[in-house]
């Protein structure tokens, strides 16, 4: 399933919820074992779970990791927020890491909201939980949205 060919004419929220129900993950989210868990326009939630696969080589787990959950609990609170037809992309996305992750966090969780939303641009942020509710990093990002090219068929 292709959320821009299979899905192009739903909005960015009825999208998501179309790959929820699918049980569809992106290709980098199978890799880290990260699931989206909780949806609503403007609001997202990622649940995934640190193991030994996403270690850097000084035993905790890699900070991309974290800055991946929370990129895309950003994006994805952008993405639950647009009209059909408009797309985005991160144009930055600022990380602070305030705990280090390791298989004993348990389940993390990163959600993420929008914090305003205009015709070009887009502003959200994201906190990522370990399983205790301790804050182990944090996230602001600025997103460009644009219109979607239509598909050539």
């Amino acid at each position: 399933m292709n959320v821009l060919t299979d899905h192009a004419e739903l909005d960015g929220h009825d999208q998501l919820a179309a790959l929820m129900a699918a049980n569809v993950h992106p290709p980098i989210h199978e890799t880290l074992d990260i699931v989206l868990v909780e949806l609503e326009r403007g609001r997202v939630v990622f649940e995934g779970s640190p193991s030994g696969k996403v270690y850097n080589p000084i035993g905790s787990v890699h900070g991309g990791y974290a800055a991946t959950l929370l990129d895309s609990a950003c994006g994805a609170a952008v993405h639950s927020s647009l009209p059909a037809g408009q797309g985005f992309t991160t144009l930055e996305l600022k990380v602070s890491y305030h705990r280090a992750l390791s298989e004993a966090s348990g389940p993390v969780r990163a959600e993420g909201k929008v914090v305003s939303l205009g015709r070009r641009a887009a502003f959200s942020e994201a906190r990522l939980l370990d399983a205790q509710g301790r804050l182990c990093a944090s996230a602001t990002s600025t997103l460009l949205i644009f219109p979607m090219a239509a598909s050539a068929t």
